[in-house]
């Protein structure tokens, strides 16, 4: 049997062969987050404590795509500093590990928004919204705007919506998304959301081997 270290070592796998979650945990475990200055502010450190001081945690992780924490989502503020035209709030509610905003809550700031309702465990059917989430984000990078996608801690539900967004629109494949992702910012999707997005990546592949053999 094809080792993943094999895999990874002949650039991700072959159009034949499926990708596991093992595949996906392994890229998790491997890559490295590169930690940067927290964007908007003018200083260069990188230090966990000036994220907790400035009450807002985020990362730019795709040229206009941010994912962020829900002190960053509702800083108002800080969202124009940023110059961010679009919230996609993956944890909209008012229940504990929630964020509880709305399109009210960024009336005048000419911010479009779109909340989804998911709770951050291994059965919620996150693959559901992939293709709405990701034309999204798709809308705010097509006309030169810049998008923060967040859920309460910008961990699990927002990066796994960036990743989907990443495979459908920009092609690449679950492993390379998940490093690209995780370069810049240590995300953490659950297991149950990982699987979905194997199964998203298994089923692009088979359409791209379809397409071409047509």
């Amino acid at each position: 049997m094809t080792s993943w270290r094999d895999k990874y070592s002949a650039g991700y796998l072959s159009n034949a062969e499926d990708t596991s979650l093992n595949d996906l945990v392994h890229v998790l475990h491997q890559t490295k987050t590169q930690y940067k200055p927290l964007p908007g502010f003018d200083s260069t450190s990188c230090a966990v404590e000036e994220r907790l001081m400035a009450g807002v945690d985020c990362d730019e992780v795709y040229p206009g795509i941010f994912i962020g924490d829900a002190g960053a989502a509702k800083d108002r503020e800080y969202l124009k500093r940023l110059g961010v035209t679009h919230v996609l709030n993956t944890a909209e509610g008012n229940r504990f590990g929630m964020v509880n905003t709305s399109r009210d809550y960024y009336r005048g700031t000419n911010i479009k928004y779109l909340g989804i309702h998911l709770m951050d465990l291994p059965m919620t059917n996150i693959g559901a919204h992939f293709a709405e989430t990701a034309e999204f984000i798709d809308e705010a990078i097509r006309n030169g705007g810049k998008v923060m996608v967040h859920c309460l801690m910008g961990m699990s539900r927002s990066s796994t919506c960036v990743l989907a967004y990443l495979m459908l629109k920009r092609g690449l494949s679950a492993a390379d998304a998940l490093r690209t992702v995780r370069s810049s910012r240590d995300i953490r999707p659950n297991d149950g959301f990982l699987r979905q997005l194997v199964d998203l990546d298994n089923k692009l592949r088979r359409d791209r081997a379809r397409g071409t053999a047509l």
